[in-house]
């Protein structure tokens, strides 16, 4: 009897094994078969999406709506292999096929709803319909046009950001951890996790921008005439915000019809002042011979809406002070991005362009008006200073001038770079722009953050042009709540020839550096290494401040190393490091527990997390 049982036992148990033998051999060819399927689909897709893109850039609006509806009917054999796995819905994996599929018809859709806007207006704004033609007008009359309409074509801007927002969050349930580094040499969970921060941050940034996106016809003066402030900061002579304070501009929209009001030099605004107070005491310790608070030192604070308010303060002590509604700040790498968008470009008789000068291994525009403003001479140069100026305003109207089919969606693309790397802030006096703006981080504002957190902020006091031939390179390591940021400072360059009555162009000298280190609030200073001054310590802007001051000679290298105790509510596993304005190709290296989380170049804020 019980070798009877037994025998049924392994009978039953033979049968089961033969049953999932069946199962898995059956699954995996239809898996086999699927992925296959999908491959096939996929390049059907894939290759719609590229002649999509062509179209975009054909500027023929039938022709985008055509490759629109092919991508989409192409989409959907795509998506209907999503019905045929729901057995399979066990399966990790399926169910991120499932979410990404999901994801890209949502996306779809949000294109269709973008299109459906701007048909109507299509003609206006540079495309074309089929095979009529249209007349090609300048970027001012487009930009005019396009303000009369764009609330029109604004209106399905919630749709459009809610299917956005709906693809993001299907995204979001992609687990990378599931997924091996690699098959073979093909990294595969780092190719996935790429794919999936580079969609999260679009569409973060296409949702974020939606209270600006409403804003735009009132910026843009479609209600009443806007005046803007134009600030050019020298990032050569690295201050706070982004560089020394050079000159100034205003100008008027209304209706996307700009025109330039006036323009000087800083100096002729603080010239403007008749009295101005006492030195703050960063410039009293720091500077050298400067005991006044001028406009041109006030960008103090690496809070740009805080620098604002110091500057109103003496702004408005000004003979010659006119209302804005918004302030616009820039530094050099805008001149020599439009430069490399517009070709050579003339100011004052004299040609500037974005190639390298051997003279200084940076571009000539740059060499060339250093030469002009800051070369000593024994006669007097006239509108030395008002040449940046011209060459700007030169730029600008080749800029609203050109054809926005050849120039403007290249034009797009740098300014939106130029914002997210912080080579240029803006500011509005109207709250709720200045909101949309604080959103999308095009503000300038040290960020409120409730985990680990670090700015370290360098402003060059006397120090020359020295900002233009001293890298940074941070390595920032944490263990446990300990930490300890080591910044190495470098000067390749031979010392300039700084004798005035040679005639020398003093461009790289001792770099004077104040250095203030942003951490959260509450945290311990350990020692600081480095400093020739008395190491300061305090809170500001809702964080713990570690402020010290270094020279970097030519041909010489300096470091600083700052050890500190994190507060015991913080969370070392996520950090947020915030990029100074002004600043390129800064190397640093984040290490949490001996784990590499980001080593490569800081060109925006970034924000890491433990994997």
């Amino acid at each position: 009897m019980l070798l009877r049982r037994r025998g049924r036992g392994k009978k039953i148990l033979f049968f089961i094994v033969f049953l999932l033998l069946i199962f898995l051999t059956i699954t995996t060819v239809f898996i086999i078969n699927f992925t296959n399927r999908v491959k096939k689909k996929g390049q059907f897709v894939l290759k719609s999406a590229k002649d999509l893109k062509t179209a975009f850039l054909q500027n023929d609006i039938n022709l985008v709506e055509k490759k629109l509806d092919i991508l989409s009917s192409n989409y959907q054999q795509l998506e209907e292999e999503k019905t045929k796995i729901r057995w399979l819905s066990f399966i990790p994996y399926v169910a991120d096929f499932k979410n990404g599929i999901e994801a890209g018809r949502f996306v779809i859709n949000a294109a269709k709803k973008g299109i459906t806007a701007i048909s109507p207006y299509a003609d206006l704004i540079g495309f074309k319909k089929g095979e009529s033609s249209f007349v090609e007008k300048s970027a001012e009359d487009r930009l005019q046009t396009a303000v009369l309409t764009l609330d029109k074509m604004l209106n399905n801007i919630d749709l459009i950001t809610e299917d956005i927002k709906q693809a993001e969050i299907r995204i979001e349930k992609i687990n990378l951890n599931r997924y091996p580094k690699k098959i073979g040499k093909l990294e595969i969970r780092e190719n996935i996790g790429s794919l999936k921060n580079g969609f999260t941050g679009i569409a973060t940034l296409l949702v974020d921008s939606k209270p600006l996106l409403k804003k735009l016809p009132e910026i843009l003066g479609k209600e009443k005439e806007k005046t803007y402030l134009i600030l050019f900061q020298n990032d050569k002579e690295l201050r706070a915000t982004g560089g020394f304070l050079t000159f100034y501009a205003f100008f008027k929209i209304k209706d996307g019809r700009i025109k330039i009001d006036s323009s000087s030099d800083i100096y002729n605004l603080d010239n403007s002042i008749s009295s101005h107070p006492k030195a703050p005491y960063e410039i009293l310790t720091y500077h050298k011979g400067v005991n006044r608070l001028y406009i041109r030192d006030s960008n103090l604070s690496p809070d740009f809406p805080t620098f604002v308010k110091l500057f109103n303060s003496l702004y408005e002590k000004s003979s010659i002070k006119k209302d804005y509604d918004g302030i616009i700040a820039m530094d050099s790498k805008i001149l020599i991005d439009l430069l490399e968008i517009f070709g050579e470009t003339e100011a004052g008789g004299i040609r500037f362009s974005a190639k390298i000068d051997k003279r200084c291994d940076c571009p000539q525009a740059i060499y060339t008006l250093f030469d002009i403003v800051d070369r000593p001479v024994p006669y007097l140069k006239e509108n030395r200073k008002g040449i940046l100026g011209e060459l700007m305003f030169n730029l600008f109207y080749k800029a609203i001038g050109f054809s926005p089919s050849k120039y403007w969606g290249t034009l797009f693309q740098t300014m939106l770079n130029n914002l997210q790397q912080k080579h240029l802030l803006l500011y509005f006096i109207d709250q709720e722009t200045q909101k949309a703006i604080e959103k999308l981080n095009f503000a300038g504002k040290v960020r409120k953050w409730q985990d680990d957190y670090l700015y370290v902020v360098n402003v060059n006091f006397a120090g020359a042009k020295s900002n233009m031939f001293v890298s940074q390179e941070y390595n920032l390591e944490t263990k446990g709540k300990e930490k300890e940021l080591t910044v190495l400072y470098r000067n390749p360059y031979p010392h300039s020839d700084c004798n005035e009555e040679r005639g020398g162009l003093c461009l790289n000298a001792t770099l004077r550096n104040w250095v203030r280190i942003y951490v959260p609030q509450e945290s311990k200073l350990i020692n600081f290494q480095g400093s020739t001054k008395e190491v300061k310590i305090y809170n500001e802007l809702g964080k713990t401040v570690f402020e010290g001051f270094l020279t970097v000679i030519p041909q010489g290298v300096a470091k600083i190393v700052v050890k500190y105790q994190l507060p015991e509510n913080i969370n070392t596993n996520r950090i947020l490091i915030q990029k100074q304005p002004g600043t390129y190709n800064d190397k640093i290296t984040v290490k949490v527990d001996n784990q590499i989380l980001f080593k490569n170049i800081l060109d925006q804020d970034k924000e890491l997390s433990k994997k």
